[in-house]
């Protein structure tokens, strides 16, 4: 799994999954599906996207069960912006627990907040996300620190955290991760 939005993870996450030949799960590209689909899951999450928010704990974890369970999923997978909170890693690994199945890295792209913010307004440029204002961001990067930012004590205490340097270029990037995959 990887950690911080605006850090590379989705970039990051795609080179991954090509090299270890498994699905990347992304709760970010699940929920907007939904909301471009205008599906009642879309709208919900639309809600508290649009505000920076997060999307309830109960909406994410059973898209991230429902996805797990697929079939492309059985030679592993990499989550990508899940967990966000303590309490959704708990429901992953008793979830995971009930499947036989465990989480073996955590990666955290260490990235400072100012740098995210500039990388999340360029993005917004590129691609025209609604979601990707000066604003949302900074509520974006409170909720990470109050909510998510747990979770790396959380998975080092598990000994599965991984932390690698998100500055740099992709290439950089990359191979500091699968140095650290390979550690």
């Amino acid at each position: 799994m990887l950690f911080r939005s605006g850090a590379g993870k989705g970039t990051q996450a795609k080179i991954l999954i090509e090299k270890f030949g498994i699905p990347q799960i992304s709760t970010g590209d699940i929920l907007r599906a939904a909301i471009k689909g205008g599906t009642s899951l879309g709208l919900e999450a639309k809600k508290f996207i649009d505000a920076g928010e997060l999307v309830p704990d109960s909406v994410v974890i059973g898209i991230v069960e429902e996805r797990i369970r697929e079939a492309d999923c059985e030679k592993g997978f990499l989550l990508d912006g899940f967990p966000r909170t303590t309490p959704q890693a708990e429901a992953l690994d008793g979830m995971l627990h009930k499947m036989g199945r465990k989480i073996d890295h955590a990666v955290n792209l260490a990235v400072p907040d100012e740098e995210v913010i500039q990388r999340l307004l360029d993005r917004a440029v590129k691609e025209g996300r609604s979601d990707d204002t000066e604003p949302v961001i900074r509520n974006r990067i409170k909720n990470y620190n109050d909510q998510t930012k747990p979770l790396i004590d959380f998975y080092r205490g598990k000994g599965l955290l991984k932390e690698v340097n998100g500055l740099g270029s992709l290439s950089e990037v990359t191979e500091r991760i699968l140095g650290a995959l390979n550690a």
